[in-house]
């Protein structure tokens, strides 16, 4: 049986951080739960009757305005993170080259280079879906969302990575330019859109 507390935080947790007022709707949700079971309601009717918490959670969430984050600064955020991992794969990587003997230097460079795509790959993925950015994105206040406002799951986050895996990015991201929410092909398909934070 879930409490309220319980309902009220897996209601929370579904919002974004950054979300305006977020202490307020817990505090509001709270009350509306206690007032219902005051009223004599058992808790488990009314929290059947307001439902799934992550649907909940982005009914609040309609009501806040999203800003499409502009192409330049998405650009910047996917430049720095790519720097980030260039950074962190080339250095173990010019140690391990100075160490090996010579014969083997190339194999340490097809293995950086398949290290620093993976890495790339998988850290956007693990950061959208954990953090909702990129080290790239939350130094520009920039967040990865649902199209409602709300955190993105793990298929979205895989989603949003396909087009570097399939080496078609770059003709992805013209969608970014012309459509009305500046999504990626890749995003809408997703549903799923980088926001000013």
């Amino acid at each position: 049986m879930t409490t309220a507390d319980e309902f009220v935080e897996r209601v929370l947790a579904s919002l974004p951080g950054s979300t305006p007022q977020r202490e307020q709707i817990g505090l509001e949700l709270s009350g509306h739960i206690a007032e219902r079971v005051a009223e004599g309601v058992p808790l488990d009717d009314v929290l059947r009757q307001l439902g799934d918490p992550t649907v909940l959670a982005e009914s609040y969430l309609s009501a806040v305005p999203l800003v499409g984050a502009p192409f330049l600064s998405r650009s910047l955020a996917k430049a720095l993170d790519a720097a980030f991992v260039l950074v962190a794969v080339a250095i173990p990587a010019t140690l391990t080259g100075m160490l090996v003997p010579e014969r083997l230097q190339g194999g340490v460079v097809v293995v950086a280079m398949i290290a620093a795509g993976l890495g790339f790959v998988l850290g956007t993925v693990f950061a959208e879906l954990r953090f909702g950015q990129t080290p790239g994105k939350r130094l520009l206040g920039l967040r990865v969302v649902r199209e409602s406002g709300a955190p993105i799951g793990l298929g979205q986050a895989i989603v949003r990575q396909l087009p570097l895996v399939l080496s078609i990015f770059f003709v992805d991201v013209l969608f970014a330019l012309f459509t009305e929410k500046k999504q990626r092909a890749f995003e809408m398909l997703s549903k799923s859109r980088v926001v000013v934070d």
